[in-house]
């Protein structure tokens, strides 16, 4: 009989959640190293916006196609395993990028970057699912991604004063270097399963393979994490990751300390959001598509707000845009909290992964066309503020399709819930979750 060795949420659980949750925020500093360099790496590899914008179409796009082979990764090998193998890659990645000077070979450096990048979140989700009771576990998610935020203010005004002090390799290979300590961390403090057997292996056919992954994705409640993700989570990221940088230096007028500063609010405010979003949705998850609505609201609102201010808009404006839109990080952890609620632990994997490629594929696809959009805009002349409201209007095309599939699925899912486990679906009207079968 399976014996529990460490309790759940004890002060093992803390230690191992505290490695895992570690190598996530050095992982999201590495995401987010293009931020506040976007301008100087435009000036080393002589390139346009639209080929600046590469760079992290090509990171996500490698992320996003890794997520379901990560999650089958993942239900074979285990947290352990993969984050040390993305420790590795994410040292080698940045490393390379600190030395390289062709377009090609950053290309290709951002790419292995993704891949370590993709190994890093579901493998975190699954230590606090493996560690921590059921009830715990969305306020445990939501202080993961909160705390991994640490890593985006990490990657403002101090890899910003760090370009300043160190240059362009020294600062990439210092921010390399990490990753190392990261592996060790892992490879001495985190264990897979709290229980006295090692993790289950399951060696699955093909066949079999195929089959869950058919399951997990014909699951309505997959997909309405998947567009919740989708949905919440592109703004911030676009706006983060690469444009927003831009969008507040040469369409807004900030200098280049102030808009990396700014950079930092949306981690702050997430430190405020996480808890919310944690409680309500273990308190009350027959409604938290209510949030995932609002959530994409106040985005909408705020950057109608920006966009058809005349010029430049006001500071308190701007600020106020980062804040509202800050909410889409907590918010897409909701997406990965449908994935747990509508499939059962055999599937964990494979549905986390197809959630989480919901908000990347939005986040590249919005990347890359406000690159074009600027590119078209301006004409190959240095972009102005005209151009940065052209370009990033795009994003209304996403939330108009998110919000769609988010109404459509969120009824589905309910529905097939009612109808092949009544049982489950009278406990989520009853504001309880119970665990799938199957």
């Amino acid at each position: 009989m399976t014996e529990l060795l460490f309790p759940l949420g004890g002060r093992r659980a803390w230690a191992v959640w505290a490695a895992a949750v570690f190598t996530y925020l050095v992982t999201v500093l590495h995401r987010g190293s293009m931020s506040v360099a976007g301008l100087q790496a435009a000036e080393r590899f002589h390139i346009s916006a639209s080929a600046l914008a590469s760079f992290t179409v090509v990171q996500l796009t490698v992320y996003a196609a890794m997520q379901v082979p990560v999650g089958i990764l993942l239900d074979r090998y285990g947290s352990k395993r993969l984050l040390i193998t993305a420790s590795g890659l994410l040292f080698l990645a940045q490393s390379a990028f600190s030395l390289v000077d062709s377009y090609p070979a950053a290309l290709a450096a951002r790419a292995v970057l993704g891949v370590g990048d993709a190994l890093v979140f579901i493998s975190v989700l699954r230590v606090v699912m493996s560690w921590f009771p059921a009830l715990r576990q969305p306020v445990m998610s939501q202080a993961t991604g909160m705390l991994g935020g640490i890593g985006a203010i990490v990657s403002t005004v101090p890899m910003a004063a760090a370009f300043h002090a160190f240059g362009w390799t020294g600062t990439f290979a210092g921010a390399s270097v990490l990753s190392l300590i990261t592996g060790v961390a892992v490879l001495f403090l985190i264990k897979d399963t709290p229980y006295d057997e090692p993790l289950h292996r399951a060696k699955q056919s093909l066949t079999e393979v195929r089959h869950n992954l058919r399951r997990a994705w014909c699951e309505p409640g997959t997909r309405l994490g998947l567009w919740t993700h989708f949905t919440t989570s592109f703004s911030g990221s676009t706006f983060g990751l690469l444009w927003g940088y831009p969008f507040l230096v040469r369409g807004q007028g900030l200098s280049p300390t102030t808009a990396a500063s700014l950079l930092i609010l949306p981690v702050l405010a997430g430190l405020f959001y996480g808890p919310l979003v944690g409680r309500y949705a273990a308190r009350f998850p027959f409604y938290r598509s209510w949030i995932v609505l609002a959530v994409v609201s106040g985005s909408v609102l705020m950057w109608t707000v920006v966009l058809v201010w005349p010029g430049q808009a006001p500071l308190p404006v701007l600020l106020l845009l980062i804040v509202v839109q800050a909410a889409g990080g907590p918010g897409s952890m909701l997406g990965l909290d449908y994935a747990r609620t509508f499939n059962p632990s055999t599937r964990f994997g494979a549905a986390n992964g197809m959630v989480n490629t919901g908000g990347f594929i939005a986040t590249l696809i919005c990347i890359g066309m406000v690159g074009i959009l600027l590119d078209v805009s301006s004409g190959g002349a240095p972009q102005e503020i005209g151009d940065f409201k052209f370009a990033l209007a795009f994003q209304y095309v996403l939330w108009a399709i998110g919000t769609r599939q988010i109404l459509k699925y969120r009824r589905k899912a309910r529905g097939h819930l009612a109808r092949y486990n009544p049982e489950a679906y009278q406990a989520l009207l009853a504001n309880r979750i119970m665990p799938l079968k199957g």
